[in-house]
């Protein structure tokens, strides 16, 4: 049979942080209303503001679910680190596609 021994040092069951339902349940309404704003903009033309807006919001609400969902918030500082340096990483990438989009000629022209 299986038993648990535990020590001064180590609990037989080890317990992380414990976030409230309450916080839980708050962070699901804002999802809910980011998700209806969301949609409400589709619905209005921003101009060249409509990628910026359409982002901010998927930004936000991708940043709560990870620091609450993914208990980011709540985590050591390396995965702070590491949340960072991932961020900054996927920035050089997307600055590097875009110095390739953005020195092509344009209008775009056909070989033939």
């Amino acid at each position: 049979m299986s038993e648990h021994f535990t020590t001064e040092s180590q609990p037989a069951h080890p317990r992380g942080h414990v976030v409230s339902w309450k916080v839980y349940l708050a962070i699901f309404a804002a999802l809910c209303v980011l998700t209806g704003v969301t949609v409400l903009v589709t619905g209005f033309d921003f101009g060249p503001l409509n990628l910026v807006v359409a982002l901010g919001v998927a930004v936000t609400k991708a940043s709560l679910v990870v620091l609450y969902f993914m208990h980011a918030r709540y985590s050591p500082k390396l995965t702070g680190v590491v949340i960072a340096a991932s961020i900054a990483f996927f920035v050089i990438l997307v600055f590097l596609t875009l110095t390739d989009y953005l020195s092509r000629p344009w209008p775009l022209t056909s070989a033939s």
